[in-house]
């Protein structure tokens, strides 16, 4: 039995073919710019006022790594950096145990299940301006909840407690988003394991450990390189809340290179601290690359 021959393209076919690329890449074209515009010419500006002394206004001068030898051994940028530190561990390990745990528990619920999640999931949706605003009339000193209750404690205003006070927030605003995730996740384990475990004898505990934990390792290491990238651009609810104070005790990389840009008009430093950053979040997704490569997400 001869094979049957490939049908030959006609011209007619070709044409069509060729009007369709050029029709498709023409809806393209005006995203492409807006983005060549947009992401690769600040980018490519960045790195070139990055090995600049640049005020933001008027003609750089070329200065080469000087800048990211000052950043080096700059003591603020060691500092911002350990309090990114802190609140990575922070950020990672509370919002995630309440997720887990709200997530476990909606997987309870038969009744309702839609509205809890809904109530979970609110704070999440809310402006992080907004957020950041009430919370910080909550912690006032003179009208907020501890004045309410005789509690005299300036939790923004102290300097052992203001980062973890916007941690705090930040955390509350967090974590019913992972609880939907990993609920989310939960619902992909296969059922049969969960009657397999009950037949041999497990317990609740046993089967969270051995059979929910494994089965969504894939998304809580997600979850963890999303919380270091997240962890390097926080920005927002610190600088609503205490600006990186007071006396630097909130300050992170973020609102540093904020202050460095527009307050010491020293645009070219804040670039270069900036572009660390950046390369800081490539070496952390190639290692993730690496990692799944290899298969450690599902070992």
């Amino acid at each position: 039995m001869s094979a049957t021959a490939a049908p030959v393209a006609t011209p007619g076919a070709r044409r069509a073919r060729r009007r369709a690329a050029v029709v498709g890449w023409a809806f393209l074209a005006p995203l492409l710019l807006l983005n060549l515009f947009v992401v690769l010419g600040p980018s490519v500006a960045t790195v070139y006022y990055s090995f600049t002394d640049w005020s933001g206004l008027g003609p750089a001068t070329f200065i080469g790594l000087d800048n990211y030898v000052e950043a080096f051994g700059d003591q603020k940028v060691r500092q911002a950096l350990l309090h990114n530190v802190i609140w990575f561990a922070v950020f990672l390990t509370v919002p995630g145990a309440m997720g887990l745990l709200g997530a476990y528990l909606l997987s309870q619920v038969r009744r309702f299940q839609m509205l809890f999640r809904a109530i979970y999931f609110i704070p999440y949706v809310v402006a992080s301006v907004v957020n950041a605003a009430v919370w910080k009339m909550l912690l006032s000193p003179t009208s907020g909840i501890g004045h309410l209750l005789g509690i005299e404690q300036s939790w923004l205003g102290d300097p052992s407690t203001s980062l973890l006070s916007v941690n705090f927030v930040v955390d509350w605003h967090f974590w019913g988003f992972l609880a939907v995730i990993f609920l989310a996740a939960m619902q992909g384990v296969d059922p049969s394991l969960y009657d397999a475990a009950k037949v041999d004898g497990a317990g609740a505990w046993q089967q969270y450990r051995h059979i929910t934990l494994p089965g969504i390792r894939p998304t809580m290491v997600f979850i963890v390189l999303m919380t270091v990238i997240w962890t390097l651009k926080a920005f927002d609810y610190i600088f609503i809340m205490t600006e990186g104070g007071p006396a630097g005790s909130s300050e992170v990389v973020a609102t540093l290179m904020y202050k460095q840009a527009f307050n010491e008009y020293s645009a070219g430093y804040a670039a270069a601290l900036g572009l660390s950053m950046t390369l800081v979040t490539a070496v952390i997704l190639a290692v993730y690359q690496w990692m799944r490569k290899k298969g450690w997400e599902d070992a």
